[in-house]
């Protein structure tokens, strides 16, 4: 009778274990910091979506410059913002990715405000 010889189970890399593991060491150090600092991260996003919103509002329809020029208005660090036009509706939306959208629209007499906040 012929003996049956199991081929042995990969070898795991000691490299590649510890790589996974620092891996998930690092992951989990991230989603820490990210919970540790959500609330003002989000509160800056806000301000910041705010601020563009309202600066490139008063630019376009007050200064009558192009929206892409208003940008030249912003703070540095104000990079992430993204800003929209509505033509029809004379405002404008700032949008901090994932975190904060705010919108400035313009009236005659008042100039540019902000929408209302919700609660």
């Amino acid at each position: 009778m012929a003996t049956v010889v199991h081929p042995a189970a990969p070898l795991r890399h000691p490299r590649r274990r510890l790589l996974g593991r620092v891996l998930l060491l690092a992951l989990l150090v991230l989603a820490a910091l990210l919970a540790w600092f959500w609330q003002p991260l989000n509160g800056y996003a806000g301000i910041g979506a705010a601020y563009g919103a309202r600066v490139a509002c008063s630019c376009r329809f007050e200064g009558g410059r192009s929206l892409s020029d208003c940008r030249k208005d912003f703070e540095p660090g104000m990079a992430m913002i993204m800003l929209s036009e509505d033509s029809a509706a004379r405002s404008v939306t700032a949008r901090f990715p994932l975190l904060a959208t705010e919108t400035a629209t313009y009236r005659e007499g008042e100039g540019c405000r902000l929408s209302p906040w919700r609660k």
